[in-house]
C-alpha cells in the first residue's frame, strides 16, 4: 500500500472554526503522535505518519481524507458481492477489499452493510497485538462494531427480529477490549458523557425573564467557511430510516457522528453556536417580526463545537434521540422580535428595550467620550 498521508481541510475542522476548541480526536486516535494540533487546525508529521488512516475516521467533520480509505467506493464494490471481505494491508491478510488498519472502517460503513444483508468478515484482527498501529486500532475496531451492534439492536427493539447480518471477525476475541494489544474504549465514552451532558449544577443558567451575565465569545475566535456534510453521516441516514415511519431512538456513542441538541433558559441570542457549525445543523430563520433558532439533526454530526462556544453552557446534547432522517428542525428557541424607537431597526431581546443594542452601544460611547 502506497504512503498517502491525510489530506487536512480547515474550513471542516473544528479547531479551525473555532480558535478555543479542546477537539483532539484525530490526535487521540493517531498510534504514532504524526498529529498535531493548532489552534486553526492539524498538522500532520510525514515523518512519523504510517498511514494508518486512524485520524480520517476519528474526525466526525471529515477535516481529515485519505486516499487510501475511501469509504464509499467500498460499499460500491461490496454491494456487488453476495458476501464480502475486508482486511487490513499489515496483516498481510487477503480480502474484496484491502484498507490500511481494520480500525479505519466506520461504524456506519458497517451497519450499512449488515442493513444490506451483506455477510461482511473482517480479516487481520488478530495481528493487531503486533501490529504497529496497535492499541489505538484495536480500541476503534471495538468501538466501531459496539456502535454497529447499537444499531442492529436499536433495529431489533422496533423490527422483531432485526434482519440484520452483522459483520463478523475472522478471530472473534482479537478485538475484545479485554484482549492482548487492545485497550478498552468504554473509558473514553464516559469521557464523551461527560463532555456533553455533564453539566454543573453552577453553569445552569436562570429563566429567560432574568438571564444569566455570561461572557460573549470574541467574534474572532469563531472563523467562517462553507458547510459541508460528510458522506458517513448520509449513510447513517440511510441506516437510521424506517419504512412505517415508527421512531428510531439511538443514545449518544463515540463512534456514531450524529447527536440531538436541545436548549436550557439563558441563551443570550449571541448566535455563536449557529456561525460555528461546520455542517449547517444549526439554522436562523427569521422574518421583521419572528426570530427563531433551529437544529437539523439531519445535519448534526456530533462534532460538539457548538456545545464549547456556548458561553452561558445552556446548550446540551440530549443522551438518546429520534434518529430518523427529514423530520423537521427543532425550534431550540422563538422570539418575537422588537422595534427600535431610534433607528427603526427589527431586533432580538428577552426584555423589552426601546432601543436596538447598536444604538445602546453608540450612546453608551457617546456618553464615555463626552460625559
Amino acid at each position: 500500500m502506497s504512503i498517502a498521508y491525510p489530506e487536512f481541510r480547515a474550513s471542516r475542522c473544528t479547531r479551525y472554526r473555532f480558535r478555543y476548541s479542546a477537539c483532539s480526536r484525530c490526535a487521540d486516535a493517531c498510534p504514532h503522535d504524526a498529529v498535531a494540533l493548532t489552534d486553526e487546525g492539524v498538522r500532520i508529521g510525514p515523518a512519523r505518519c504510517q498511514n494508518c488512516a486512524l485520524c480520517v475516521t476519528a474526525c466526525p467533520t471529515d477535516a481529515l481524507g485519505s486516499d487510501v480509505l475511501k469509504p464509499v467506493d467500498m460499499l460500491r464494490q461490496a454491494i456487488r458481492h453476495e458476501r464480502f471481505a475486508i482486511a487490513c494491508a499489515p496483516s498481510g491478510a487477503s480480502g474484496d477489499a484491502v484498507v490500511p488498519c481494520l480500525g479505519a472502517v466506520d461504524a456506519g460503513s458497517l451497519a450499512y452493510l449488515a442493513k444490506r444483508r451483506i455477510p461482511v468478515t473482517l480479516h487481520g484482527s488478530v495481528h493487531c497485538q503486533h501490529c504497529a498501529h496497535g492499541a489505538r486500532g484495536a480500541a476503534q475496531l471495538a468501538s466501531n462494531l459496539d456502535a454497529c451492534a447499537l444499531l442492529q439492536e436499536v433495529a431489533a427493539s422496533v423490527d422483531k427480529p432485526a434482519d440484520w447480518i452483522a459483520p463478523q471477525l475472522d478471530e472473534p476475541d482479537a478485538a475484545k477490549p479485554d484482549s492482548p494489544g487492545a485497550t478498552p474504549f468504554a473509558a473514553g465514552r464516559r469521557q464523551w458523557f461527560r463532555r456533553l451532558v455533564g453539566r454543573g449544577a453552577a453553569e445552569v443558567a436562570q429563566s429567560f425573564d432574568a438571564p444569566v451575565a455570561a461572557p460573549s465569545t470574541p467574534d474572532k475566535a469563531i472563523r467562517p467557511g462553507p458547510y459541508a456534510l460528510p458522506e458517513r453521516r448520509e449513510l447513517l441516514q440511510i441506516v437510521c430510516t424506517r419504512k412505517d415511519d415508527q421512531p428510531f431512538h439511538v443514545p449518544l456513542h463515540d463512534a456514531l457522528p450524529m447527536m440531538a441538541l436541545s436548549l436550557r433558559p439563558g441563551c443570550t441570542t449571541c448566535e455563536a453556536c449557529f456561525r460555528v457549525c461546520p455542517t449547517g445543523a444549526i439554522q436562523i430563520e427569521e422574518s421583521p417580526a419572528h426570530y427563531q433558532l433551529k437544529f437539523d439533526a439531519d445535519r448534526c454530526v456530533a462534532c460538539a463545537v457548538c456545545l464549547e462556544v456556548c458561553q452561558p453552557r445552556v446548550l446540551d446534547a440530549d443522551v438518546a434521540f429520534d434518529a430518523r432522517p427529514e423530520q423537521p428542525p427543532r425550534v431550540l428557541l422563538a422570539m418575537a422580535k422588537q422595534r427600535c424607537a431610534r433607528c427603526d431597526r427589527h431586533f432580538v431581546s428577552h426584555t423589552p428595550q426601546e432601543t436596538c443594542p447598536i444604538c445602546r452601544d453608540d450612546e453608551d460611547a457617546f456618553a464615555a467620550i463626552f460625559g
